[in-house]
């Protein structure tokens, strides 16, 4: 399109210079005809490039272990802080002090928020930590998430929007010690959710969206017990339209993760996330590592989810 006016635009251009030409030569008045108004660029289409997402991903891979409150984390926090303010992107820090059966340490949630034309929110989440293992350096499991959500904020940012769109990247969402749900897991997801409390900010959150170890090169997603209905049916259902039925699985399964605490507070939530994923957790140098995940998942979600987010939104509004 911006080819298109370009060319109609030099046209025009020529044809003035040739009408003030004539009437130069000839000394007889002339009246051109003025040239339409440009139409007003359109919005560029959300397209969501995996290549984007996995350099990402592979970036943060490179970094090494990155559990919370080590320099690795520290490293990789930086890292997308960089990436978001390239895209001219302002990033809040959410910090705090975990309590964790080895001791307090300071954790950090990351906060990127995209006005829309009302205030009530639909938030895009993952975590960026990994779970505290000598050799594990989660490239499905942490990596995946946190890549996907800077390229999915890069996509969105030149997006018009009814809702103002929020990404949160939680620290902490792995158990230091032994996953105990509300006592060592998703310290970034609880601190997040207490603050929003005491905000009296719960309420404008409409829909929150958890993306967690979706880089499996062999996804499968099943659809998560406790998540929200609607939220599930609308993601689903378009996975299918798309010809993604193999990978978003009818099957249904429990999985405890960030989502919990969002949808304690009432807040609708849906979790994708593949545990089907041999490689989880293990500390073995050779697992969770570039070899074991793809570009083509990430792709997949994101464009299931772009294709599900007009949808998500109706719905969003009609729950109110």
């Amino acid at each position: 399109m911006r080819s298109a006016l370009a060319i109609v635009g030099l046209s025009v251009a020529i044809l003035g210079c040739q009408a003030s030409t004539d009437v130069a030569a000839t000394g007889t008045e002339q009246t051109a005809a003025k040239p339409a108004p440009p139409a007003s660029a359109a919005p560029p289409k959300a397209v969501f490039d995996s290549s984007k997402a996995w350099e990402h991903l592979s970036q943060m891979v490179s970094i090494g272990p990155r559990p919370s409150g080590s320099a690795a984390i520290r490293q990789t926090r930086a890292y997308i802080t960089r990436q978001l303010a390239s895209f001219g992107l302002t990033v809040q820090e959410q910090n705090f002090v975990a309590q964790t059966p080895k001791g307090p340490i300071d954790m950090v949630n990351l906060v990127v928020r995209l006005p829309g034309k009302r205030t009530d929110r639909i938030l895009f989440t993952g975590h960026y930590d990994t779970k505290l293992l000598a050799k594990f350096v989660g490239a499905s499991d942490g990596a995946s998430s946190a890549a996907f959500l800077i390229e999915f904020a890069r996509v969105l940012k030149d997006q018009p929007r009814e809702y103002t769109y929020e990404f949160v990247w939680f620290d902490g969402e792995e158990a230091v010690v032994n996953w105990v749900k509300g006592v060592d897991s998703t310290y970034g997801s609880r601190y997040y959710v207490q603050a929003a409390k005491k905000a009296n900010a719960l309420t404008s959150i409409k829909a929150m969206i958890l993306v967690d170890m979706i880089g499996d090169k062999n996804l499968t997603l099943r659809r998560e017990s406790a998540s929200t209905t609607w939220l599930k049916d609308v993601i689903w259902g378009t996975a299918k339209k798309l010809g993604h039925g193999a990978i978003f699985m009818d099957e249904e399964t429990v999985i405890e993760d960030d989502h919990l605490e969002f949808l304690a507070a009432g807040v609708p939530s849906v979790d994708l996330i593949d545990l089907d994923y041999p490689e989880w957790h293990n500390d073995a140098a050779c697992c969770d590592d570039l070899t074991k995940v793809s570009a083509r998942s990430l792709q997949v979600v994101g464009d299931v989810l772009l294709a599900a987010l007009p949808e998500i939104e109706k719905r969003a509004a009609a729950s109110k």
